[in-house]
């Protein structure tokens, strides 16, 4: 499987906050910032917007890092993704994402 595909399939390579690690960008960094506050009615700032991505050694975001569940459970369980667990079709903690977002789903299954 693909490195940068998250615990729960989500592609880290799509995401704006690796990006804006990865590039250094301020503007980005904002953005992502204002969103995703917006969207967890949070507040995350800019200098929270750091990540390499989820399953890659480095620098991740603090929710990413220690408060993402999908994320704790597979590390718990030493999965490689939640694709490799037996109980992802009935799951409601990694189906809170696979259940609205078909590329994630289909990044989980075996090929």
């Amino acid at each position: 499987m693909k490195k940068l595909i998250a615990y729960c399939g989500l592609d880290c390579e799509k995401c704006d906050a690796r990006t804006a690690t990865l590039n250094n960008d301020k503007a980005l960094r904002e953005k992502v910032a204002k969103l995703w506050s917006n969207l967890n009615g949070v507040e995350i700032t800019p200098e929270m917007i750091n990540c390499e991505g989820c399953r890659e050694d480095g620098v991740k975001t603090p929710f990413c890092d220690s408060l993402c569940p999908i994320r704790q459970c597979a590390l718990g369980k030493a999965y490689e993704t939640c694709g490799n667990c037996s109980e992802i079709n009935k799951c409601k903690t990694v189906g809170m994402v696979i259940s609205n977002n078909a590329e994630a789903a289909g990044n989980l299954i075996k090929k």
